[in-house]
């Protein structure tokens, strides 16, 4: 396969051609369950864009923003607009060459997935340093028929008003940062959540705090649901605290696209997972935590009685 990545074959030391989410999860395929899939290089970006000739018009567009004559920090809320607009256009509006678009179908049926998620992976992504967490795109329950334009929707959040700011707001330099796409087969989450395997508020390093709510943990990272939250002791091996909160409503998939469902009136006080769950949850974190030899930021889901993991990235913020 000369376009395509298998997640099986991905390391950590990957993160130019996979980006960094998807070398974490080619690594950690190896200690835990990851959805099935495959990552599309950073290189094949590239080829994208000398293949509709927007190399230039990128360029200039970008280095329009990043002028030396602009003062420094100084974030132009008109011009980043007006730049993502130009260059969102041009990359959605660009076709994939046959022979590309030929290998990601082929794959997608190789792997015989009905629906998949579709991530943004850039190579500055899920680095010690800096954390690009909700800046870039990802597409849930995409199919077959819009798997080409979701890839195309993924490249262009790299030039997104938010992206950009976040660039020119770190000091980053727009032409170190390829971005890379992962697909994955969708998980469609009975439960889902985040861990943070060190306590993001009083940082003491003992204290796991797993965060969890009905459907797809979507809900949580936007803001829109109060998680359950769960402290476990790592040292103590034993749950400390469960707080359980009321969830009106769940993301689910109907047809293919992801709607915000009302819960039941009885299921909307119920905790979200079990002390038996909990316990092996923690578990599961605190064996990525070791792997990595860092406190980790985890996302998970919950289907069929098994958890998957679909990013583990450092905590940046302690």
């Amino acid at each position: 396969m000369k376009y395509i990545l298998p997640l099986e074959k991905i390391n950590k030391y990957d993160v130019k051609n996979a980006g960094g989410k998807g070398a974490s999860l080619g690594e950690l395929n190896e200690i835990v369950l990851v959805p099935q899939g495959f990552v599309l290089p950073t290189f094949v970006f590239d080829i994208f864009l000398e293949f509709n000739e927007s190399e230039n018009i990128i360029e200039k567009e970008m280095a329009s923003i990043f002028s030396k004559k602009r003062k420094k920090n100084e974030i132009n809320i008109n011009k980043i607009n007006k730049t993502s607009s130009v260059i969102s256009r041009l990359i959605l509006g660009g076709k994939i060459p046959n022979e590309i678009a030929n290998e990601i179908l082929l794959n997608f049926d190789k792997y015989k997935m009905e629906y998949v998620a579709v991530r943004s992976s850039a190579s500055m992504e899920d680095g010690q340093n800096d954390s690009w967490a909700g800046e870039l795109e990802s597409y849930l329950n995409t199919d077959r028929k819009m798997l080409i334009k979701n890839i195309k929707k993924c490249w262009a959040s790299l030039f997104s008003p938010r992206a950009i700011s976040y660039l020119i707001e770190k000091k980053l330099s727009f032409q170190n940062n390829l971005v890379a796409v992962v697909v994955q087969e969708m998980v469609q989450s009975e439960v889902s959540g985040i861990i943070f395997t060190v306590h993001p508020v009083n940082r003491k390093k003992n204290l796991i705090l797993i965060e969890s709510c009905f459907g797809l943990g979507e809900l949580i990272v936007g803001g829109i649901v109060t998680p359950d939250n769960y402290i476990f002791d790592k040292k103590e091996d034993l749950i400390l605290e469960i707080n359980v909160k009321e969830q009106n409503k769940q993301l689910s998939k109907r047809g293919r696209k992801n709607i915000l469902v009302k819960i039941s009136e009885k299921q909307k006080y119920e905790q979200k997972l079990s002390g038996r769950q909990i316990v092996e949850l923690a578990k599961l974190s605190i064996k990525i935590e070791k792997y990595y030899r860092k406190p980790q930021d985890i996302e998970w889901a919950f289907q069929n009685n098994k958890f998957y993991i679909v990013q583990s990235r450092p905590i940046t913020t302690l």
